[in-house]
């Protein structure tokens, strides 16, 4: 698992999700596409969440965070606050610590996307939204955007990802940001 510059990750205790012992080794193997997400809370700590959807089949929608792969030479710090305005229109944040480190392999638009993902921490006061920036893929893939409280999220039936945002969520809330970056177990779809 790569390392944030200055901070070892921390391995999560658990299960290994569904992920098995070949998929995590594959993923290990293969060219990860690297990415960079956001936790994005707001002063009333509720977090922004996206609604998406497979292009070909609105019908199988899930919510996620803000975020995306890296581009060219910029940094992970770069791409999440470059995705996060192009995503939601939010450009007053506070970028803080990555938090978070997890690697998923999941299907989407005809392919295969195996990713090393990087949670950061984000707040703001700016709660307005817009999908303006949005590229083409994303727009025949998101339905919107939604802040969301803890305990909605607790309660929520919809899928979302990571699956066990809910509860890293509360443990956030509940006890602040890790001193290292946890390590998620992967998530394979």
């Amino acid at each position: 698992m790569r390392e944030v510059p200055g901070r070892e990750p921390v391995v999560e205790a658990g299960e290994a999700g569904v992920a098995t012992t070949e998929t995590v080794e594959r993923l290990a193997t293969n060219e990860l596409r690297k990415v960079a997400r956001v936790i994005l809370l707001d002063p009333e700590d509720r977090i922004l969440l996206i609604h998406g959807y497979e292009p070909d089949d609105p019908e199988d929608t899930w919510w996620f965070t803000p975020g995306g792969g890296v581009e060219g030479g910029e940094t992970r710090e770069e791409a999440a606050l470059r995705e996060l305005a192009e995503e939601t229109g939010i450009t007053d944040v506070e970028l803080g610590p990555v938090i978070w480190q997890r690697l998923c392999s999941f299907p989407f638009d005809g392919r295969r996307w195996d990713q090393d993902e990087w949670y950061y921490l984000a707040r703001t006061g700016q709660t307005a939204t817009s999908l303006g920036g949005l590229t083409t893929l994303e727009q025949r893939s998101v339905a919107g955007l939604r802040w969301w409280t803890s305990a909605e999220l607790s309660a929520a039936h919809e899928t979302v990802y990571p699956t066990r945002l809910a509860e890293l969520l509360r443990t956030l809330l509940d006890e602040g940001p890790p001193s290292m970056p946890v390590v998620l177990a992967p998530e394979i779809a």
